[in-house]
């Protein structure tokens, strides 16, 4: 299987980068950033672009792709709604388009989040949602949309926010008996990122994957 990683230098993305080198069945892993994920690996090729919404450099690298695992993403804190739909909505879709316009047919894997509505009062939300159903309007072979909650990094995966890394560190100690107590609140990057490339790979019964759904693959 051929496996296009977008945002894989933040947390999420790291996860799902390090599952994919774990499966067998991951044959290439095209790694697609503004800046290196200083991973090497035989499976991995990086595509390194400076403009996000030109992917012409990556043509050749987005031929024949099965599944797309988009990771990317940004707090939405300080940020204005158009900022936001930008990075979030527009670049998501470009992406998608690309790999149509290069002749791939992917399973496309976009990591939203829990509350995701596109009718929803929170702006992040609201951008998520509509992003969501752009890419179900797509002729992809398919697409699924992972809503997780709360994600606590694992083996080695660190969040870029200091004050996050703080956080994350103190809630490590207890995810154990978190995981076993909230199952629809509570992943890891680890089993999510397990999660993604296995549908990825295999379908999913269901579209929309919430936390339980995505600890129950992983």
């Amino acid at each position: 299987m051929k496996v296009v990683l977008f945002g894989a230098t933040g947390m999420v993305g790291r996860g799902a980068l390090l599952e994919a080198l774990d499966d067998y069945r991951v044959r290439e892993l095209v790694i697609v950033g503004r800046r290196s994920c200083e991973v090497r690996h035989p499976k991995i090729r990086e595509v390194l672009l400076r403009d996000f919404f030109d992917f012409g450099p990556a043509r050749s690298d987005f031929s024949g792709v099965d599944a797309c695992l988009f990771c990317l993403g940004v707090s939405s804190l300080s940020m204005a709604e158009e900022a936001y739909t930008r990075v979030t909505h527009d670049l998501t879709l470009a992406a998608a388009r690309a790999l149509l316009e290069a002749g791939s047919k992917p399973t496309f894997c976009y990591v939203s989040g829990a509350g995701t509505n596109a009718s929803g009062r929170a702006m992040w939300a609201r951008v998520k949602g509509r992003t969501e159903n752009d890419l179900f309007a797509l002729p992809l072979k398919s697409a699924y949309m992972f809503r997780p909650a709360y994600i606590q990094p694992r083996r080695g995966v660190r969040s870029k926010t200091g004050w996050y890394r703080i956080f994350y560190a103190a809630f490590g100690i207890l995810y154990p008996l978190l995981r076993l107590a909230l199952p629809s609140l509570v992943t890891s990057t680890d089993v999510l990122g397990r999660a993604l490339v296995r549908v990825g790979r295999d379908g999913f019964a269901k579209p929309i994957l919430e936390t339980r759904d995505i600890n129950r693959i992983g």
